[in-house]
């Protein structure tokens, strides 16, 4: 990742319009990744465009959460994480013999069999490029399936605490629609 596409907490609070309290507030809730350079946090620039242009789905949506979850599990156990999705690529590929999934499934090989700060860009990136590479993603089985329904849990109430009460009046006015 060059240095250009790491933003310090400041320019990302000017990028989202923010005051930079708030945006070490999306850091610490982990809705916005950031890492530590020195004593100082970083946050991706594609991180920050995603906050300011939403263009994710709620099922890519769920896919980022997910694979946050295990970006966290390849930190701590890099080994077994990329032996497992070694292996399932393997098994998507007798699975898929010809088709465009090979496209994909070529894509995460060079990725496993590179640096794995790739792999971790890929699996918590918001950028286009990363959300289609998750869709096909060789990490099944990484997350129990108690772990899963946490994260999805988690994804769920966070959208709740985003969510704003409608006013008495707006909701009046839906009803009438309705």
């Amino acid at each position: 990742m060059r240095t250009t596409d790491l933003l310090t907490i400041g320019e990302a609070a000017i990028l989202l319009r923010f005051p930079r309290r708030s945006v070490l507030d999306l850091c610490a809730r982990g809705l916005l990744p950031y890492v530590s350079v020195g004593s100082h946090r970083r946050v991706r620039r594609a991180d920050v465009e995603a906050l300011i242009h939403p263009v994710l789905t709620r099922a890519e949506l769920e896919d980022l959460w997910l694979h946050q979850a295990i970006a966290a599990r390849l930190i701590a156990r890099p080994a077994a994480v990329l032996a497992a999705a070694e292996s399932n690529l393997r098994r998507l590929r007798r699975l898929h013999p010809a088709g465009q999934e090979w496209e994909w499934l070529d894509r995460w090989e060079a990725l496993l069999e590179g640096e794995p700060a790739a792999v971790l860009d890929a699996l918590t990136s918001p950028a286009r490029h990363a959300v289609k590479l998750r869709s096909a993603s060789p990490f099944a089985g990484v997350l129990s399936e108690r772990e899963r329904r946490a994260v999805l849990d988690a994804l769920a109430e966070s959208r709740r605490d985003q969510a704003r009460p409608m006013r008495l009046d707006s909701l009046e006015r839906v009803m009438r629609a309705v």
